[in-house]
């Protein structure tokens, strides 16, 4: 195995794991949990994500992790309340902003499961690539987790959380009427 390090801009990691899930907020905005990375699986890209690899980055205080559209720095769309290594990976759970429009079209996309993807960006620290080339993350600077369409793990998935499906149908549908409103009155 070799050694190397990452200083460089941050990677992204694609995940679609069990399904995000979406739900309601007490202080308002859509609910939103799931796996952002799965330990020991290896992805698209060829790496793989070791336990503990996020535990540094966890515990440094005074920065936040970020909830972005597509990766995209311009556009955040909520809040991570809730992040977390357990056995299994790293899980998030957040709120969807109503007051961002991006944040009420991604609800909508969940709701309809155009999208159910989540992905990290991040920089290496510590790494080590096997024999077989892949890529093993021992430690790495969680910078964001964005929703996204298309997962490098595709079990790195949202799940809703707690409005039926005929809710989110009915909320897509609302969304979807005020939004051809607003363009129509430009």
């Amino acid at each position: 195995m070799r050694d190397f390090q990452n200083q460089g801009a941050p990677e992204r990691k694609f995940a679609g794991g069990p399904a995000v899930s979406l739900g309601e907020a007490a202080a308002g905005g859509k609910v939103i949990e799931g796996y952002a990375s799965l330990f020991g699986r290896v992805d698209q890209g060829g790496d793989m994500v070791l336990p503990g690899a996020y535990a540094g980055s966890l515990a440094r205080a005074g920065r936040r992790i970020r909830m972005l559209w597509q990766h995209d720095p311009a556009e955040p769309i909520g809040v991570w309340d809730e992040i977390r290594e357990d056995g299994r990976g790293l899980w998030v759970r957040g709120r969807l902003l109503p007051e961002v429009s991006r944040g009420r079209e991604a609800a909508a996309l969940l709701a309809a499961g155009a999208i159910e993807g989540l992905s990290i960006g991040y920089r290496t620290i510590r790494a080590t690539r096997d024999d077989k080339g892949v890529r093993r993350l021992a430690e790495v600077d969680l910078w964001e987790v964005s929703l996204v369409t298309f997962p490098m793990q595709a079990e790195a998935q949202v799940r809703a959380k707690s409005a039926g499906e005929d809710g989110w149908r009915a909320l897509a549908a609302v969304i979807a009427e005020a939004t051809l409103a607003l363009r129509q009155a430009r």
